[in-house]
């Protein structure tokens, strides 16, 4: 039976360029991490902390909990090294598991064949010592394990998450080309908002922007809109302490005064956006608005951020609609948004310069496999007035 308690080596997965964000949500848990890399971050802790990364990250792929590592030099020595490790300790003889794997190596061309390598000998193992077997497939319902094989070098963990954290949990309505609520979450992170001054989302879509700044705002972690993960089928875990960990992250929530604001022309997407909101328990919370982008409802003040997502393009009709479409982008931040950090998130660098303003940052992601930037604008009013970015280093 696994000790959730000790500790060992966790390292959390993430999307290319959301490292940083993710070492820094890692690090306001409380945690220090030892390595960040482009797609992973380390830190050393227990199945237990797995546990809590789980329910609170919000641009994490999986958590994973090293089981072994080994040098390894040729596919058929996979199945008795694998064989050779106490599954017993860590799986239900009568449960259920799944195998994924990541491999480069000269030897496998292909990774479904490690896989199945895997599961083989974990089942061979059981059937050789129980006269039983679990059962295996592809769905991540039960426990998952995890083989990274790259060169003459292998580990295998336990994948703590099974379905991937990247999403939420509350989309029940995708709509049209939806942004990933993890990457929603990473550009919101990345964009400095201070989570106090309003937070204004023309093309609002299935409504993630807008409903990840509020969760952010105000301290609604993913853990609450989920309750299936694939730690809750290793042995050695309690029940008990999950429900105690899931009460706290309702205790955690507060209930501060943001001012959060969702547009968008399409009815069918601002019905989208509420229905998603009112899953994530927040439609209350949020101000929808039926309209043209540029008749976006914005607050008095300034020191607020203006976020749009609008399309890429890809055909050239799009394209040149969608030239028109930037250009009334930029003077909509000029002429309606002073004070406000604008920031405009695409995957179309020449569309983006038909916005006319130079941005301060161009913040690099990618959306699937698309290279995009956040743009950040200063968008002065008057005189040269700060926004909530400007005294942050960037």
């Amino acid at each position: 039976m696994l000790d959730f308690e000790r500790k060992g080596t966790i390292v959390v997965t993430c999307f290319d360029r959301f490292s940083p964000y993710l070492e820094q949500e890692i690090i306001n848990l409380g945690y220090t991490p030892t390595e960040t890399y482009r797609t992973r971050v380390t830190l050393t802790g227990s199945l237990l902390d797995c546990i809590i990364l789980n329910m609170h990250l919000r641009t994490a792929s999986n958590v994973l909990f090293k089981l072994i590592e080994f040098p390894l030099h040729h596919i058929k020595d996979l199945y008795g090294k694998v064989k050779s490790m106490p599954w017993e300790n860590y799986l239900s003889k009568d449960g259920y598991f799944s195998v994924s794997s990541t491999v480069d190596h000269e030897t496998v061309d292909n990774p479904l064949f490690a896989n199945v390598t895997v599961k083989d000998a974990i089942v061979d193992r059981f059937r050789e010592k129980f006269d039983v077997r679990p059962d295996t497939g592809a769905d991540f319902k039960g426990a998952v394990i995890q083989l990274f094989w790259k060169n003459d070098h292998a580990s295998i963990y336990l994948n703590t998450s099974g379905e991937t954290l990247v999403k939420h949990g509350y989309r029940m309505v995708p709509g049209k080309a939806p942004m990933m609520e993890a990457l929603a979450a990473a550009t919101i992170l990345a964009s400095g908002w201070d989570r106090q001054s309003p937070f204004i989302n023309p093309m609002c879509g299935a409504g993630t922007v807008a409903i990840e700044a509020l969760l952010i705002a105000t301290d609604r972690f993913p853990g609450i809109y989920r309750d299936h993960y694939a730690f809750q089928h290793l042995l050695g875990y309690e029940e008990k302490t999950y429900r105690q960990l899931k009460k706290q992250l309702y205790l955690k929530i507060k209930e501060v005064p943001v001012t959060i604001v969702a547009s968008d022309i399409s009815e069918r997407a601002i019905t989208a956006s509420r229905m998603n909101a009112e899953t994530a328990g927040v439609e209350d919370l949020i101000t929808f608005e039926t309209c043209d982008f540029a008749d976006t409802s914005i607050p008095e003040g300034g020191k607020g951020a203006v976020f749009l997502n609008p399309e890429y393009g890809q055909r050239l009709g799009e394209m040149e609609e969608l030239e028109g479409t930037y250009k009334r982008i930029g003077d909509f931040l000029k002429q309606r948004c002073g004070g406000y950090a604008g920031l405009v998130f695409t995957g179309n660098m020449d569309l983006g310069k038909k916005i006319g303003l130079k941005p301060k940052r161009k913040i690099p992601f990618y959306n699937g496999t698309l290279d995009c930037r956040l743009l950040h604008f200063e968008l002065y009013e008057g005189t040269r007035r700060k926004t909530f970015l400007n005294s942050e280093s960037n």
